[in-house]
């Protein structure tokens, strides 16, 4: 009998050979690949004899090794996305075949098919649908293609990082980058300006709205796909992962009639996922729910959803008064980025509406200062103000993978935190897809006008006064928050200080 030898939990580099037929082999549960500076032919678990009798056929001497099933198919993956690349090198006529496909994927969609189901269709379709096939597969929320100088390059943003997915040829990216202008009706010719456009994709009975947004640089076209979540994927308050003192004083600030809650934080920090949480938890067929954004993030039950559009006047100042006119109990705005919508938005929540909007302010306590400088008197705010949280995204690290590490006292100071204490560093697995990390936890912290805060503010004293005060008084941190993740083990101090442990 024998023995062959088990390499398993292991991210293989595809050995690709070009007077091989891959997708004999694949027929056959044989791969190849390069490990540890060996070529080596690998084998699927449960198809070992076949794999064996198809590379005896081929007369190759490979050593042979047998791995576990999720790290054949990640190979297998690899090998799927060259043969489509080798599809295209073949092609005979690109520029006949291309219009073709076109006029076959608009059909395609049109007739609101299955992306997956598309056999036939051309590889450009295939290689396309595949991106999206992976994207959903990976959780990953942004599609990336970058045309460099000799070739292109896709990456995905899975939990708020980009991790690449695949090179490909300079001359296929520019095929991809057509094929996803059709199916999101933009000018294919054109290729000077910036093109931002929607699509709506199924995959595997999964309808998504995709926003599409294209971009001329130096060595031609980048575009980047964000993949919008539908009602059914918005988290519940308790699901958002913050801890239960704060998700409580959630509830507390949701029962308010009116008046006004922000949520602030940099780009990407899961502020629309929290209001629409909070809309969700609202919304009910006696309350009238309206938001203005930009772009619509999720396609949400319960409530009527307004697109901001520059170009024909609908900005979310002009959006927000006739909001007013529509008799609404609860109005959301996507975002308060001038004066002018600052004003309505503080009108309304003292008129008898319920307000939520965003600020791109790095803390909680900074949005006084920021409503200050867009024209509202502190007055009108201490009157409005119910609560502002400001968050973040801290990456998990994977249970499977992560090791114990002792950290340096010098890295460690005025963190407040012990460098005797052990913690836990990012490693990579087969189960985080060799990134160390998995999932996303929402750190917050919940700055609430009560009546002492507005005190202060009628007192003239700057937010930094009142965030010194309250901290002293017990008012828990962003920092705070991810000092216990690190303690708990649930996140890496590079993490903890990209997120930031530092911040205050």
């Amino acid at each position: 009998m024998i023995s062959i030898p088990k390499i398993e939990r292991v991210d293989f580099v595809a050995d690709w050979m070009e007077d091989i037929d891959h997708r004999l082999a694949m027929k056959h549960y044989l791969l190849f690949a390069e490990y540890e500076g060996k070529k080596l032919a690998v084998l699927h678990p449960e198809h070992i004899s076949d794999g064996l009798n198809h590379l005896a056929r081929l007369g190759l001497e490979y050593e042979v090794c047998e791995t576990d099933i999720e790290s054949f198919e990640r190979l297998r993956n690899k090998f799927l996305e060259l043969q489509t690349g080798s599809e295209f090198e073949n092609m005979q006529s690109a520029g006949e075949e291309l219009f073709e496909a076109e006029a076959d994927l608009l059909e395609f969609i049109q007739n609101s098919q299955d992306l997956l189901s598309g056999e036939a269709s051309a590889p450009v379709i295939k290689l396309v649908n595949s991106l999206f096939f992976q994207a959903i597969r990976k959780s990953a929320s942004d599609i990336h293609i970058e045309s460099l100088e000799n070739r292109g390059v896709v990456r995905f943003r899975i939990d708020g990082a980009l991790k690449k997915h695949i090179d490909i040829d300079k001359r296929i990216s520019t095929l991809v980058i057509n094929r996803i202008k059709v199916i999101s009706n933009l000018d294919i010719s054109e290729k000077r300006v910036p093109q931002d456009g929607r699509t709506r994709i199924t995959i595997s009975g999964r309808n998504l709205d995709v926003r599409v947004s294209i971009l001329p640089t130096y060595h031609g076209e980048r575009v980047v796909m964000r993949i919008l979540m539908q009602s059914e994927h918005i988290p519940s308050l308790e699901a958002l992962g913050f801890d239960m003192e704060t998700t409580q004083a959630f509830y507390r600030l949701l029962t308010h009639s009116h008046g006004m809650i922000l949520v602030t934080g940099p780009t990407g920090s899961g502020k629309s996922t929290t209001l629409h949480s909070f809309l969700q938890h609202i919304a009910s067929p006696d309350i009238n729910v309206i938001t203005i954004e930009d772009p619509v993030e999720y396609n949400a039950e319960k409530i009527n959803q307004i697109q901001v559009n520059d170009k024909v006047g609908l900005t979310f100042a002009s959006g927000l008064r006739s909001i007013l006119r529509q008799d609404p109990d609860v109005v959301m705005v996507g975002e308060i980025r001038d004066e002018e919508t600052a004003q309505i938005a503080v009108q309304a929540a003292l008129t008898g509406h319920l307000m939520l909007s965003t600020l791109h302010t790095n803390d909680s306590t900074s949005s006084l200062t920021r409503m200050m400088d867009m024209g509202v008197e502190s007055y009108l705010l201490s009157s409005t103000l119910l609560g502002v949280l400001a968050q973040r995204l801290a990456r998990k690290l994977c249970d499977k993978c992560k090791a114990p590490v002792l950290l340096e006292e010098k890295k460690l100071e005025g963190t407040g935190l012990d460098y005797r204490k052990v913690y836990y560093k990012a490693v990579g697995c087969a189960e985080c897809d060799f990134t160390g990390y998995r999932g996303r936890q929402a750190v917050g912290e919940l700055f609430v006008i009560d009546d002492r805060v507005k005190d202060m503010i009628h007192k003239g004293l700057n937010d930094h006064e009142i965030r010194e005060t309250l901290k002293r008084e017990g008012m828990k941190t962003i920092s705070d928050r991810l000092s216990s993740m690190l303690e708990r083990g649930e996140t890496s101090y590079e993490e903890a200080l990209r997120v930031g442990l530092m911040d205050g």
